[in-house]
């Protein structure tokens, strides 16, 4: 963003700006620093002299920065007392400076502060009380916040306290028990008194522990001023520009940021640091894919090590190997590493080849562009020899070429002159090493068969192992000096797996060498390409140039967001991870995949987590291809249809009719979950049931159903969809087993989604008898069969094999199945779980902290988590996420039960508390449920949990192994049919908004039996357009919307 003029709009796009006081208003955070040596010198040095401890200076750089700056009085002493490893009570804040604790040292500092200030007076930066008048002038709202307790004695002696007006400070926090930096409370507080909403703030801070405060707090604008120098330290902790001094802003700066640079914003996540600890999961996070495959974001410099591990996965790409552990063979199906195209590195003058782990990074930015898959970053580093060069990387893969991609980089010696030497190549010796847990699997999964050099063009040809498909790369490379075309004589290196190509340019300082690197990426595993070679060369061939791949994919790009695009007012951050999540969807599963016999995996074409297998994820996932990529939806759901000799097979194997379908899925449909494990501490094998969720199924016809519900596709039901569904209630069917004493149907050796139950406590079969979860969707489901049937018609009936007398005898069990409900209304997740003991989960809270894997936890002290009520995720609730409410009334109703009106949230509340979210989705699901008991405040709690689950990285590095697909599909789903109320389960859209107090307007589009709707939400109105005339719902009033016009309705 360039500096503007001082012309300034008749409007603005922003309404406050809040002030850190010390080193942003006035210059006595060098007061507070030299306050704060003195007190601590002096106390290190008679410690020291006590203890015998050596005394080590408190310095500005090493210990005010880090532990103290912009932090409360009392939390910087207890911080850097922390960092020196002393332990002090924390005393009183009545405590005399004199006393030896937390804040008896703390009030010493202030005492010596207030000398200070009374003898030398308060200086002001003067660009800073500019911008304040200015900004008052013109009637923009003005506050400070800050952590000191001395903040009105300093304004005042400033002169400054009448262009301020609020104040929240260390001695306004104490009143009302607001937690300091880097919490975001002060910040809040001031915007809320002086009536403006976050998202239309500034926070304008020169500490790390206040550009976090204002990132948490969903600022529409976090100002960095780098007093010390310290530009990369405030970008790397959240803010959203760095200057070095006020002077460098005025009011249309701030302005524009607002109409510009937050949209740009919310359409890309950037890193400024280099954080080996997060690499991983940001590799992830920026990861590029186009549905046909996707390549990690790792370092184009780099080979898979400890810190970095790049990765590129195809859609389908499965290998099978056989591994002996403890004397039994594993037989494990993974999702193949295939060869490297991002190979590339440099040397100067003949030196090391870069290596980004063994350098010195003087600056670093990484940018992923949601709105075209463009990943950009920038990098200046300096050798040992005190070189530096700058690196800037470009890679897309082309939404509009499913087999292309690109990649565009530049070297610019920045202080010296040299000879630079530019590898690139294409390497297949890698196995698959993603997951640390697998490393005791067999991983080679590839083996080599041709690499070459062609007309130029560089090939590398190799084959899975065992499912013996072939997968070729070509690569294109031309080379530029200060952008005009070089022929270079390039060396080639050639060896069985891998080749390159090394040039060497002599450069001056300042001069660019550029490299584009054109790649194909071909597969023979797909019907339309026979030879992946011949495929590969002649795609990478053709004249194309980085920035025609980029403005071709760019347009595809653009045409799947104006389908999908979810906009939100007066919530940045939700918005900017709404479009990251639809990003990472559509790189896993877009319009490509409809030419593929292939599903999306749980965790996308961004790692080797599960194998890469299909679980029920796509029941979260589904709904949102359904209502904006039906054709996508349709081959997702072909993917199964593919597969159901697989599924009908497994269900004969276990004494069943129909089709079983596995728990995971791969290549062919057949079972992928391993049966037995091992324990790491005895070497011994034990039963593993995991298996048993049979649910998977249950998801599947669902997803029949939603398809054939929301996209009125009568073609696919009668071709695929009804044959599909009846073979799965033909599987439930024959599991269903009648008690003739109970006269109920009960269904046995299953599991529900929380997967922390596997067996009743004491019994070692597997399973659990009547699951609420399962007997309710198999009820729902069964009834369903009904509907089907009139519509397909007998014909369709007969001809998938079934008889309407069947179908009546399922309607039967749908009317009989056994629930376990106990005398306040609280559906049992199984039969027996009433007889679980207890959890103390306070204790395990204090004790532990993260409680996520309460599983993991309790094993570890030698118990089962089958012996008690915790639940990893949502199970009995389940049935509230998929169906109305109204509808899980009517199967209970059916079923002969009563219940009390508020059992829903009788449930909720039950379940919730007895919950550890051990995965992401339990989030999603509680999030929905909180919404529709009448919670808004917890369902927007756990939906910013569930949003922020993978950027964060929340359960602490399983992003790294891969995204969370259904996590992701879930969070956009909840903003549409909770927040923005979108119900499409009649025969009419319903909306009933309950947007998020911060949301102040929810846009998208969605389809509807074959209507392109667009829609409008406010806190008061919603405006509707629909590509044909007809009826919608909303808040319950019938409304008519005419074919290609707006209509607004005001529903509160």
């Amino acid at each position: 963003m360039t500096q503007h003029s001082n012309q300034h709009p008749a409007t603005f796009a922003f309404d406050a700006v809040i002030f850190d006081l010390d080193g942003v208003i006035t210059k006595t955070a060098l007061v507070h620093s030299a306050a704060w040596k003195k007190m601590f010198d002096e106390f290190l040095a008679d410690w020291s002299q006590r203890t015998g401890n050596p005394y080590v200076e408190f310095t500005h750089k090493a210990d005010y920065l880090p532990y103290v700056d912009g932090k409360p009085r009392y939390k910087g002493v207890a911080d850097f007392l922390e960092s020196r490893g002393i332990s002090l009570p924390m005393g009183d804040p009545s405590d005399a400076p004199d006393a030896e604790t937390v804040c008896g040292l703390g009030n010493r500092k202030n005492h010596a502060f207030n000398e200070v200030l009374e003898r030398d007076g308060v200086e002001v930066y003067p660009s800073t009380v500019q911008l304040m008048k200015d900004l008052r002038q013109r009637g923009i709202r003005v506050g400070v916040a800050s952590s000191s307790k001395n903040c009105e004695v300093v304004l005042k002696a400033a002169g400054l306290m009448p262009l301020v007006e609020t104040r929240i400070d260390g001695v306004v926090s104490a009143e009302l028990g607001l937690k300091g930096k880097p919490e975001a409370d002060i910040f809040t507080t001031a915007a809320t008194r002086l009536g403006c909403s976050f998202d239309r703030s500034v926070v304008v801070e020169d500490a790390v522990s206040g550009v976090q405060a204002g990132r948490k707090g969903n600022f529409g604008l976090v100002l960095g001023v780098a007093r010390e120098e310290n530009h990369r330290e405030l970008y790397e902790n959240g803010a959203d520009r760095v200057v070095d001094d006020l002077s460098e802003v005025n009011l249309q700066w701030l302005n524009d940021w607002f109409t510009e640079g937050v949209t740009n914003d919310q359409w890309s996540i950037s890193y400024f640091d280099y954080d080996p600890a997060k690499e991983r999961s940001r590799e992830a996070l920026l990861t590029t894919g186009n549905g046909y495959f996707g390549t990690r974001g790792a370092i184009e410099e780099s080979a898979a090590n400890a810190v970095n591990y790049p990765g590129t996965y195809m859609a389908g790409m499965y290998n099978r190997l056989i591994t002996k552990i403890a004397g039994r063979d594993v037989d494990n199906e993974d999702f193949v590493n295939l060869p490297n195209w991002l190979h590339i590195s440099f040397s100067i003058d003949q030196g090391e080849w870069f290596d980004i782990n063994n350098t010195r990074i003087l600056s670093i930015s990484r940018t992923l562009d949601f709105r075209n898959g463009l990943l950009e970053r920038r990098l200046i580093v300096e050798d040992t020899s005190g070189r530096q060069t700058k690196l800037v990387s470009q890679r897309t893969v082309s939404m509009q070429n499913l087999t292309l991609a690109a990649l565009n980089y530049s070297i610019t010696p920045l202080n010296y002159a040299g000879k630079i030497a530019i590898r690139s190549g294409l390497n297949g010796r890698l196995i698959n090493e993603g997951v640390e847990r697998y490393k005791s699997l067999s991983s080679k999964h590839l083996e080599p068969v041709k690499e070459g050099v062609e007309n130029g063009i560089l090939f590398l040809l190799v084959k899975t192992n065992e499912s013996n498909h072939h997968i070729a790369q070509a690569a294109n490379h031309s080379l530029f000096l200060n952008n005009k075309p070089l022929q270079p004589e390039y060396v080639i290196s050639q060896q069985e797996g891998y080749i390159a190509a090394t040039a060497s340019v002599s450069l001056q300082a300042g001069q660019t060498i550029r490299l584009e690197k054109i790649v194909s990426v071909c597969s023979d595993k797909e019907d339309f390409i026979d030879d992946a070679l011949t495929s590969a060369m002649d795609c990478a061939s053709k004249p194309l140039t980085f920035q025609k791949i980029l403005d071709e994919s760019s347009l595809a790009w653009s045409k799947l967001w104006q389908k999908m695009d979810v906009q939100i007012e007066g919530d940045r951050m939700s918005q900017k991870l709404l479009r990251l999540h639809l990003f990472h969807l559509l790189a896993s599963v877009s319009p490509i995949n409809s030419k593929l016999d292939a599903s999306i995996t749980a965790r996308g074409l961004h790692g080797e987590a599960y194998r890469g297998h299909i679980f029920w994820d796509e029941l979260f996932i589904l709904p949102l291809y359904d209502l904006h990529l039906p054709d996508v939806a349709r081959s997702l759901l072909m993917y199964r249809y593919r597969r159901l000799a697989r599924a009908r097979e497994y269900a004969k194997a276990h004494g069943y009719k129909g089709a079983m379908f596995p728990w995971q899925s791969g290549s062919d449909g057949r079972e992928e979950t391993q049966v037995v494990h091992l324990n790491p501490l005895t070497g011994e094998w034990g039963d593993d049931h995991s298996s048993l969720q049979r649910h998977v199924s249950l998801a599947i016809a669902y997803n029949v159903w939603d398809y054939f519900w929301i996209t009125g596709d009568k073609e696919f039901l009668k071709r695929f969809g009804a044959e599909l569904f009846f073979e799965i209630c033909r599987f439930w069917a024959s599991k269903a087993v009648l008690n003739k004493q109970t006269t109920r149907y009960e269904i046995s050796g299953v599991m529900g989604p929380d997967e922390f139950h596997e067996h009743a406590p004491g019994v070692e079969t597997g399973g659990l008898k009547d699951n609420t979860y399962t007997n309710i969707m198999v009820a729902w489901m069964l009834g369903k069969a009904t509907n089907i049937a009139g519509l397909c018609g007998n014909e369709v009936v007969s001809k998938t094999g079934f008889s309407t007398e069947e179908i009546d005898q399922w309607g039967d069990i749908a009317g009989k199945l056994n629930l376990v409900i106990n005398a306040d209304g609280i559906l049992a997740q199984y039969d027996g779980y009433f007889d679980l003991k207890e959890l103390d989960w306070d204790y395990y809270r204090r004790q532990y902290g993260n409680i996520y894997r309460m599983d993991r936890i309790l094993k570890a002290e030698g118990k089962s988590p089958d012996a008690y009520k915790v639940a990893k995720q949502a199970d009995t609730l389940m049935a509230f996420y998929n169906l109305d409410k109204a509808e899980v009334d009517e199967i209970v109703g059916k079923l002969g039960y009563q219940l009390p009106d508020d059992y829903l949230q009788r449930n909720l509340d039950y379940y919730l508390a007895r919950t550890s979210h051990g995965s992401t989705l339990s989030r999603v699901v509680h999030a929905r449920l909180a919404a529709i008991a009448g919670k808004p405040g917890l369902s927007l709690s756990l939906y910013n949990d569930a949003l922020g689950s993978d950027y964060v990285d929340i359960q602490g590095g399983t992003t790294g192994e891969g995204i969370h697909a259904g996590v992701m599909a879930g969070t956009i789903l909840i903003a549409l049919n909770t927040f923005a109320g979108l119900n499409y389960r009649g025969e009419q859209l319903r909306l009933t908004p309950q947007l998020p107090e911060n949301w102040q307007k929810l846009s998208f589009s969605a389809s509807f039996k074959g209507v392109e709707y667009q829609f409008i939400i406010t806190k008061t109105t919603v405006s509707v357009k629909a590509s044909q005339s007809g009826i919608l719902f909303v808040a319950g009033k019938p409304q008519s919307v005419h074919s290609g016009q707006w209509l607004s309705i005001t529903y509160q």
